[in-house]
């Protein structure tokens, strides 16, 4: 929590958050300690204890102040809430593996037109269907990390022309599960090996952005079907929250829609030789 709360200290200037700034020398880029003390009516010392870590059970009040003095999303409110008071929940379950909702994956074998996927804990693959396949240019199996495949295989930056636009998102969701899941030993690993070999995913990570899923545009640079668009669209299973249902949707007639098919029998044929 202490580290959220200095980056978005760090994000935010006196001006931004409605007051004047406090005389002195200035350290930070945005607020300093004391200036957001006093937007959200704590002492000094208290938010000091806060961002070491040194202190227990924050008030809905106080939280309620700092994400108002930091003009926070209602997701990073959300966010600094689980921070606050982390959930024991996921402790006995965090390791066990998912299945992926059998409603899901019906609706998945309906969507078989287009590319799709199943997503679970750490972006843990549940489920795939081959024109994801044929789009994406590798296969992939229940088990596998669409994470780990996003930065450590290069065919991920070859293929995916805005790239740094959904790993920078792919970081921030990482981020927000974090919080969500604190006593994921598999998620902390990979978090913590991805920090170490990769810098890009390092710098994201210590930006301190959190994101909710939201529909968004992939561009793929496609060596047979030239370039393709999508909308892609997350589906989350009523019974089961934290798995969702991934589909790449397209614009009717539009040259994605019209090479769908092309792909699709090139993928059967690909997976034939």
């Amino acid at each position: 929590m202490g580290e959220f709360l200095r980056a978005r200290r760090d994000r935010i200037s006196p001006a931004q958050a409605g007051m004047e700034a406090f005389p002195g020398p200035r350290r930070v880029p945005g607020l300093r300690r004391d200036e957001l003390a006093y937007l959200a009516g704590v002492s000094t010392d208290y938010l000091s204890r806060l961002e070491q870590g040194r202190q227990q059970n924050v008030s809905d009040a106080v939280l309620n102040s700092l994400s108002r003095a930091l003009r926070l999303t209602g997701v990073e409110q959300d966010h600094l809430r689980r921070l606050a008071a982390p959930s024991r929940a996921s402790r006995g379950s965090a390791d066990l593996p998912q299945r992926a909702d059998p409603g899901m994956l019906r609706l998945m074998t309906a969507l078989d037109h287009l590319p799709a996927l199943m997503l679970g804990h750490r972006g843990d693959i549940l489920a795939s269907n081959h024109l994801l396949h044929a789009v994406l240019g590798r296969s992939f199996e229940p088990g596998d990390s669409f994470t780990w495949f996003m930065f450590t295989d290069p065919l991920a930056r070859e293929r995916l022309v805005n790239w740094a636009a959904f790993a920078s998102a792919t970081v921030a969701g990482l981020r927000r599960e974090a919080g969500e899941r604190p006593h994921d030993a598999r998620l902390r690993r990979m978090i913590t090996k991805l920090r170490e070999t990769d810098g890009q995913f390092d710098d994201w990570w210590q930006d301190q952005r959190i994101l909710a899923y939201a529909s968004v545009v992939k561009r793929i640079a496609h060596p047979v079907a030239g370039p393709l668009s999508f909308a892609v669209e997350s589906v989350v299973p009523p019974h089961d929250p934290e798995q969702r249902l991934i589909v790449y949707t397209t614009e009717p007639d539009s040259p994605t829609a019209k090479a769908l098919p092309l792909l699709a029998s090139y993928g059967v044929a690909q997976s034939k030789s």
